[in-house]
């Protein structure tokens, strides 16, 4: 495999729109039972707020070597603020909308002795008035950038995503998408979309076999008009559907410890290798590499150029 390409990298800039969520988590130590409910009492002794969904795609780009602007509707909460103090701190480029009547997405976790006890979401659809802003000023940030990432997890802020996409091909800007749902149909005209294995059976149904899958792949592939499709597929590695046919890695080996967030980070680094001018399938690589480093971290974390050069 090639260096990795620090200095092209860094000049590239990302657009990334899509659902905006912060990740809370709230570390204790369990001693002991509840005398309430058979459930264990968690005595938290520290907390920390990281940046999640469409923003740690955002964190990821910038983490890599690369220059973020970030998209997205938060609330007039105390999550949105911190979703701005965050990105702002992790440099990224803010430019977020607001929404007075629709809180941020917040996902609250309870950790005892490093495991996962308990999520609590927060979320509601934004309203059309604030998907309107988003798309007018999507519009406008497209031409200043290299790449538009479309971090779809099915909260709302994607509701208008077929018209985004056609505003990046008018603009000659290369689009990825982390598609969500069975409606693939919404994505026509992307220049990638990357389906992890459950969300690729949920597109074109269950495969038998890798020759039924490459049917499935490229017949979907050349349907939305796509150049190319990744389906990352955990500890099967990523296969690629291009026009140069299929072309597969296997699993980067490490130890694996939270796979939450894995999925942004093989999507931040998709963009920005592709946008320094690699080829499909070694950006792809580069991708698989990245994330095979990440979900050996505890939660939604970042994979930095250093952790892959």
């Amino acid at each position: 495999m090639m260096a990795y390409p620090l200095e092209a990298v860094s000049r590239v800039k990302v657009l990334v729109v899509g659902d905006i969520m912060l990740d809370r988590y709230w570390f204790g130590e369990v001693e002991r039972i509840s005398p309430e409910a058979p459930v264990p009492v968690v005595r938290v002794a520290r907390r920390e707020d990281r940046l999640g969904g469409a923003a740690n795609v955002a964190r990821n780009i910038v983490a890599l070597g690369a220059q973020a602007s970030l998209l997205g509707v938060v609330g007039s909460d105390e999550p949105g603020t911190r979703v701005r103090e965050l990105a702002r701190e992790a440099g990224i480029n803010s430019c977020l909308v607001a929404d007075p009547e629709t809180p941020t997405t917040l996902k609250m976790r309870v950790m005892g002795r490093q495991q996962q006890l308990l999520r609590v979401d927060f979320e509601e659809t934004p309203g059309l008035a604030c998907l309107d802003k988003l798309e007018a000023q999507a519009r406008q940030l497209m031409a200043e950038h290299d790449m538009l990432v479309l971090s779809d997890y099915a909260k709302g802020a994607l509701a208008q995503v077929d018209v985004l996409i056609s505003a990046a091909r008018v603009a000659g800007v290369p689009v990825l998408v982390d598609p969500k749902g069975q409606s693939y149909q919404r994505y026509r005209g992307a220049t990638m979309i990357t389906p992890n294995r459950a969300e690729m059976q949920d597109a074109v149904g269950r495969w038998s076999d890798e020759d039924d899958l490459q049917q499935r792949a490229q017949k979907l592939r050349k349907e939305l008009e796509l150049e190319a499709l990744l389906v990352t597929r955990s500890e099967q590695g990523m296969t690629l559907f291009s026009e140069r046919g299929r072309e597969h890695t296997d699993a980067y080996t490490h130890e694996v410890f939270d796979v939450s967030g894995a999925g942004d980070t093989v999507l931040a680094a998709l963009a920005v290798t592709r946008a320094a001018g690699l080829d499909w399938y070694d950006a792809v690589l580069w991708a698989n590499r990245a994330g095979g480093v990440v979900v050996g971290k505890l939660g939604t974390s970042t994979v930095t150029a250093g952790e892959l050069a």
